[in-house]
């Protein structure tokens, strides 16, 4: 069978068509896997240096989380030393809850809320004044004792003390709710500072033998502070019987204006002493000044024998002198008698 004449020519067209497209995807293929490998290049590199930070970042990671260990470690040490210190305040705290309670105790009965102003007033005396200037628990002519008995010179002379807590009427002060129940507990208040001011007045001030006045010891600054400030007409009585009342701070600036006194006190005593000692250190040195003319006196007497003899010791010495001089060689004597020379004229 005999082929048209225009089969070869398509057929090559065609193999020559098919031959470029298998060229072309050759190149396209190789391209792309070139292409691929210089990613797998890039790939491995950029895992080389992704590995290289991973392993940067963990050991950086590992130093930090070393150091954050061991500022918990001190962390960890400080929150002890902090809980110990807390435990402590803690036991502080119940201690001073108990102490608290103690004291509450003491104040709630009257007797032992005496002996807490009285050994408050001891300490505060004892603190401020020598030993010798008080006594505690001092019994007056009258049988009444006070106290405690600060001893001052005339004027004013011996000063009592007496602690007075009238802490139940200015509780009920404190815990009005209404002004019927203020009223009242400002009347017992009132009637019980009176009371105390005027036992102490009738007691404690003895004509001849204490002071004309006395002190009255609030062992609470806070019942001083009200008295002072909304009960004028008790204040007046206290200034009116001489029973000046004191809290402590105002007791201890009294005490110090005290010990002031007897220091001056003591001061004056010691320079009469002084001045006593001067007149007859004085007249010492008016002995010592009689004695001493007489030695010297004495001593010019000396002087002028002492000179006399060496005036005597030089005439002497003369005579010797012209003694040892004469010429004792015989060379015919003459006829008279001659005489032996003599050391003093007239003999």
């Amino acid at each position: 069978m005999e082929l048209a004449p225009w089969v070869l020519p398509v057929a090559g067209a065609v193999a020559a068509g098919v031959l470029v497209t298998l060229l072309v995807f050759v190149i396209v293929e190789t391209a792309r896997v070139a292409k691929l490998r210089d990613m797998f290049i890039e790939l491995g590199a950029a895992q080389e240096v992704i590995h290289n930070t991973i392993r940067e970042r963990l050991s950086d990671l590992g130093t930090r989380v070393g150091e954050g260990l061991g500022r918990s470690d001190k962390t960890i040490g400080e929150i002890r030393e902090r809980l110990a210190v807390i435990d402590e305040a803690q036991k502080n705290l119940v201690q001073l809850s108990t102490q608290v309670v103690g004291l509450q105790d003491i104040l709630s009965n009257k007797q032992a809320r005496g002996a807490f102003g009285e050994v408050q007033l001891k300490d505060l005396i004892e603190a401020a004044l020598p030993p010798g200037a008080y006594a505690f628990q001092k019994t007056l002519s009258n049988g009444k004792r006070c106290d405690c008995m600060i001893h001052l010179p005339n004027p004013p002379g011996p000063i009592a003390v007496d602690a007075k807590f009238p802490l139940e009427s200015y509780q009920a002060l404190r815990n009005a709710k209404d002004d019927v129940a203020r009223v009242n507990a400002t009347r017992s208040f009132t009637r019980d500072i009176t009371t105390h001011i005027v036992d102490i007045a009738e007691r404690y001030i003895v004509q001849n033998e204490t002071a004309e006045s006395a002190l009255l010891f609030l062992p609470s600054e806070a019942i001083y502070a009200e008295l002072h400030s909304n009960f004028r007409g008790v204040i007046e009585e206290s200034y009116r019987r001489k029973v000046y009342i004191v809290s402590p701070t105002t007791l201890w600036a009294v005490l110090n204006t005290i010990r002031a006194i007897l220091r001056d006190v003591r001061m004056r005593e010691q320079a009469a002493v002084i001045q006593r000692e001067v007149l007859v250190l004085l007249e010492d040195v008016r002995r010592l000044d009689e004695r001493v003319t007489k030695v010297g006196n004495n001593f010019d007497t000396t002087t002028r024998s002492f000179s006399d003899v060496r005036i005597s010791l030089e005439k002497i010495q003369r005579r010797a002198e012209k003694i040892r001089e004469v010429d004792l060689t015989v060379e015919d004597p003459p006829a008279v008698e001659q005489r032996a020379p003599t050391l003093f004229p007239g003999q």
